[in-house]
């Protein structure tokens, strides 16, 4: 599978709860694209609002996110971007349409399914010297994926459980439509 330049840029959210691997498939989906010759950006939500403190109406730093993320994205786009890669959360139609017009281009949704048992044994590793992160961490797992079920703002999904993240990228990738064979 190889993917092939688009007509005009576009952005695709990888979405899915925590320890779904967005981030992970994310890069690996950019490797892909450099692999093929297509300009690209791979834009972390999660870092675009890590600073602190939050405030306290908007705990994960949203609005903060958002600015950064119609920044960068202008940035990307006008260095000739073709497709923007994000990961992140989009838990409501309305997260979606804040996100698409921050990016300024056409926004497909991604959502990586994966068993829970599966997430709480990749969070268990990830923060396995960080009891306090490890709980809540645990705690949001469950709480997250419910808000995405419910709220269905994907347009497609993969399944992630099982596999490289190099075979979830491919995935991914098929899954968009948007590369060649």
């Amino acid at each position: 599978m190889h993917a092939v330049p688009p007509s005009s840029p576009r952005a695709l959210l990888i979405t899915g709860t925590v320890g779904a691997g967005k981030t992970s498939v994310a890069d690996a989906l950019g490797g892909l694209l450099a692999e093929a010759g297509i300009a690209h950006g791979v834009i972390d939500l999660d870092r675009l609002s890590q600073a602190w403190p939050a405030p306290a109406d908007d705990p994960f730093n949203a609005l903060l996110m958002l600015q950064n993320l119609r920044a960068v994205a202008a940035n990307f786009l006008a260095a000739e971007a073709q497709w923007l890669i994000l990961a992140g959360v989009a838990e409501d139609a309305d997260d979606r349409r804040r996100l698409s017009e921050a990016v300024g281009v056409p926004l497909a949704v991604c959502r990586l399914h994966v068993e829970l048992a599966v997430v709480h044994a990749r969070l268990r590793h990830r923060h396995r010297d960080e009891p306090e992160d490890l709980r809540w961490h645990l705690a949001r797992s469950g709480e997250l994926a419910a808000i995405l079920d419910r709220a269905a703002v994907e347009d497609f999904a993969v399944d992630a459980t099982r596999g490289s993240v190099a075979e979830v990228a491919e995935k991914v990738l098929r899954a968009t439509g948007w590369g060649g064979s």
